[in-house]
C-alpha cells in the first residue's frame, strides 16, 4: 500500500511567539492547500510557560515567579492548561479534518494522530499506553480539570507509563485543519512548574508540589541513561511514519513564508493584547 507524503521539519530550537506563529501559518497554508500535512518538532529558547488559548493569566499565573525564573511566556492557539516547556521535546501534526480515516471527534482524532506518540515511546523501550477513564469520575476530572497545571492528570488518549502522564497534548480546529501539539518530557522540575501558578492556599499548592511526581513523569526518570532530542526525534518521527502509514518529506520554509510566519507572531502571539487578553 504506498503511504502518503507528509513534509517534516524540525525547528530545533525558538522563541515561544515564533513557534506558536509558525504552527499557525502551516495550518493557514494547509487549509488553502498550499502545502500538504505536516509533522513538525521543536524547541524552546528560553524556556517557557505556555498557557492554553481559555486560561486566564492574572487569576491562574504567578507572573512573578515567570519573570524570576527568567522563562517565557506565551498563549497558545490551542486549549488545555499551563506546560512548563524547559526539558522536552515538542511536536506538532497540522491535517485536514477530511484526511482519510481521521475521526470526526476531537477524542477520536487524538486517538489517532497520538499513535504516532504511542510508537514513538516504544522505539525508545518504554511500554507506553493510552489514558482512558474508567470512572464516572475521573471523566468528571477531565472535564473540569482542579488546577491551571498540565500534568497535573492526564487526559483521553494522553500518553502513560506505569500510569503517569509523559506527554500532554492540545488541540484546536480551524478553516478545516486540525493543529494539535503537545509536549514531550525529558525531564521535569516539580517545583518549578508548581511555583508558576496560583493557588487557593500554601496547603494546596504543596499537595500539587507532592502529588506531582506521582501524576507524571519524564523519559529520564524511566531509564538508565540520557536520552537526547536527536533520539527523541529519531523515535518519534519514525514512530508518527508508523502509526499513520506515512512517508515524511523534509521541508524548508521560503523567504516569503518567514516573512507570513513573523507577521503572525507580531500582530498576535508576540503581542501582550493576545497573551493577556483574559
Amino acid at each position: 500500500m504506498a503511504k502518503t507524503e507528509w513534509l517534516f521539519i524540525n525547528s530545533g530550537k525558538c522563541s515561544p511567539s515564533y513557534n506558536m506563529a509558525l504552527d499557525e501559518a502551516l495550518l493557514e497554508w494547509h487549509s488553502k492547500g498550499e502545502i500538504g500535512p505536516v509533522l513538525r518538532f521543536y524547541e524552546w529558547e528560553p524556556a517557557t510557560l505556555s498557557i492554553g488559548y481559555f486560561q486566564r493569566v492574572y487569576k491562574e499565573i504567578d507572573l512573578d515567579a515567570v519573570r524570576e525564573n527568567g522563562l517565557g511566556f506565551v498563549r497558545r492557539p490551542t486549549g488545555g492548561r499551563g506546560v512548563l516547556h524547559e526539558h522536552e521535546l515538542t511536536y506538532s501534526v497540522i491535517v485536514t479534518e477530511e484526511y482519510p480515516d481521521m475521526p470526526e471527534t476531537v477524542t477520536e482524532a487524538y486517538r489517532v494522530i497520538s499513535g504516532g506518540l504511542l510508537e514513538g515511546f516504544k522505539n525508545l523501550g518504554l511500554q507506553a499506553e493510552f489514558s482512558i477513564p474508567v470512572t464516572v469520575e475521573q471523566n468528571d476530572g477531565l472535564k473540569k480539570p482542579k488546577s491551571a497545571v498540565c500534568f497535573d492528570a492526564p487526559s483521553w488518549y494522553e500518553l502513560v507509563v506505569e500510569g503517569k502522564k509523559v506527554a500532554g497534548s492540545a488541540q484546536t480546529r480551524q478553516k478545516g485543519v486540525i493543529l494539535q501539539h503537545g509536549a514531550i518530557l525529558l525531564g521535569l522540575d516539580e517545583d518549578k512548574l508548581v511555583s508558576l501558578f496560583k493557588f487557593d492556599s500554601e496547603e494546596s499548592k504543596e499537595r500539587m508540589r507532592k502529588s506531582l511526581p506521582e501524576k507524571a513523569v519524564a523519559i529520564n526518570r524511566l531509564t538508565d541513561r540520557d536520552i537526547s532530542i536527536e533520539e527523541c526525534v529519531d523515535a518519534f518521527s519514525r514512530g508518527f511514519q508508523e502509526a499513520l502509514c506515512i512517508q515524511l518529506k523534509p521541508f524548508e520554509l521560503t523567504a516569503d513564508q518567514e516573512l507570513f510566519v513573523k507577521d503572525i507572531e507580531r500582530k498576535k502571539y508576540a503581542n501582550d493584547e493576545w497573551t493577556y487578553r483574559k
